[in-house]
């Protein structure tokens, strides 16, 4: 049934559950995403009861009207309609909204039972040809709720982006009794998501978090997934042997039916579009999408078609050798479609800004001090004939000002891109910033031990913080430039946060200078 979409008929009801029973079914927010010149994606799920089977809910349709203003307030409604919550899709629901002015400020609603939901902002894109003075994005990912509060949520919310960029780990699929909150210990929360029903309880769970959303509520999210939202270091078909992802109720499921419950859950609780709706365990994930002739934003997926990870024991991360790697320059984190799409898009994108949305570090993470390499299986490093056919691709099509957003690592780094990462004197082609944790690894500190040795080891890389937080960056036709926004602490729920850095682009140099 979750491969095939093929659940029992509906009925539709005008009313919300039984009039003795009515609650608030908006207890998870709403949020807008993908934005175009011309409209963007609402979504909202009806829930009265989120960490109940199916919210609460019962196994019938329900009628849910949205609005679209170009005030808070709604005294001006530029759109409106009706859409429908049906619970095969856990009464999610996702409005394709066109006929928007580009490049302005929206706010929308829904009601549904007698409730109205939050007020949420967005901003559509600007026109295809448009070169617009600014653009201000945020770059966030990581948030297992049992290692911190979302302070860096709450500080992104109060910022004013025009788009947030998520990069993965929005759940975290198995579970722990340890944690900072006190609902982590609910047995409900311990066991790892397999089934649909389970995945669909953690995304409950993660929204219930006022701060995560307050911050869907500020602006418009373009989201990519990483490995937990399936379960932990996942490659294709593959799904690993040892590890938090090897459980034994996950060894009871078939992998690609376990792949497909979490796919499905993903996009149910995501603001995307139908072409992004999984067919059983596949979905189209990777996309463009652009913001006039100032930035065009690549989003990847590269953990759906890639191969399996090198070394004995890839589930486990156990670093291997850059020899090891090398053996099988064709391996791909990509596949071979994703790689020619990326590459043709950039050849032709007339952007002031190629922008690569992605999940994990692209620059050379060299841990052993001293001659030789030695990486993760698990990142590019660990598909470095991959990495060096997108660089070199990049270097051969005289792509400019192309510049890469990661998360996964749970420390922010910042690095020039080289085709030769291991010589310092190789010319970049690109420059990176990937992002630390919202809460993943807990409070950390500015520069740990690995961070040292990777500063130490890896010459293009210009920067490290093991701090939790995010980056916002403000992005014109002359600079690119990207704030580095820490906690002082995530494990406490008043932890406050400041500027660590500030790190600059300048258009035409793929340096950063910090």
């Amino acid at each position: 049934m979750a491969l095939t979409g093929s659940l029992p008929a509906v009925l539709p009801s005008l009313g919300l559950l039984d009039p003795h029973r009515r609650r608030d079914p908006f207890t998870l927010g709403v949020a807008s995403g993908d934005p175009l010149p011309d409209g963007v994606v609402l979504w909202t799920r009806l829930a009265p009861d989120p960490l109940e089977p199916d919210g609460g809910m019962d196994r019938r349709s329900y009628p849910v009207e949205w609005e679209v203003a170009t005030d808070e307030h709604f005294g001006r409604v530029v759109r409106r309609g009706q859409a429908t919550a049906r619970p095969e899709l856990a009464h999610t629901v996702h409005v394709d909204v066109r006929g928007l002015a580009p490049w302005r400020d929206y706010h929308y609603r829904f009601r549904s039972g007698g409730y109205v939901s939050p007020v949420g902002r967005t901003r559509t894109a600007p026109l295809p040809g448009q070169l617009v003075p600014e653009l201000r994005l945020a770059v966030a990912s990581c948030q297992a709720s049992w290692d911190g509060w979302y302070t860096a949520h709450r500080d992104l919310a109060s910022r004013r982006h025009d788009v947030v960029l998520f990069l993965g780990d929005y759940i975290y699929e198995f579970g722990l009794d340890l944690g900072v909150r006190p609902e982590d210990g609910d047995p409900r929360n311990v066991e790892p998501a397999v089934s649909l029903d389970d995945y669909r309880r953690r995304y409950a769970a993660y929204k219930l978090d006022r701060d995560l959303q307050a911050a869907h509520l500020s602006a418009p999210w373009i989201v990519v997934p990483d490995d937990h939202e399936v379960t932990d270091n996942w490659a294709g078909d593959t799904a690993p042997t040892r590890g938090y992802g090897a459980s034994a109720a996950s060894r009871r499921m078939p992998f690609l039916l376990r792949r497909a419950h979490a796919f499905r859950a993903y996009w149910e609780h995501m603001p995307l579009r139908l072409a992004q709706q999984p067919h059983g365990a596949d979905a189209q994930l990777y996309r463009r999408l652009r913001y006039g002739r100032l930035a065009e934003l690549s989003m990847l997926d590269t953990r759906q078609y890639r191969d399996p990870q090198v070394g004995t024991d890839p589930a486990r991360l156990e670093p291997v050798t850059a020899d090891e790697v090398a053996a099988d320059p064709q391996r791909t984190m990509m596949g071979a479609a994703q790689e020619a799409w990326l590459l043709d898009g950039l050849a032709r994108s007339d952007a002031r800004w190629n922008v690569l949305g992605h999940q994990t570090a692209m620059s050379l993470l060299d841990r052993d001090p001293g001659p030789g390499e030695v990486v993760s299986a698990d990142g590019w490093d660990g598909y470095a004939g991959c990495r060096d056919r997108i660089l070199g691709g990049i270097a051969e099509r005289g792509v400019r000002n192309v510049v890469g957003l990661a998360g996964d690592v749970h420390r922010t780094i910042v690095s020039d891109l080289a085709r030769d990462a291991a010589d310092p004197d190789a010319p970049s082609v690109a420059t990176e910033f990937v992002g630390t944790s919202i809460s993943s690894a807990g409070d950390g500190v500015d520069l740990d031990d690995l961070g040292r040795s990777y500063l130490a080891d890896n010459p293009h890389m210009r920067f490290g913080s093991y701090q939790r937080g995010y980056l916002s960056c403000r992005v014109t036709p002359q600079l690119w430039q990207t704030e580095l926004r820490v906690c002082d602490r995530v494990t406490v729920p008043d932890g406050s946060v400041t500027t660590r850095a500030t790190f600059v682009v300048e258009n035409g140099s793929p340096r950063v200078l910090v």
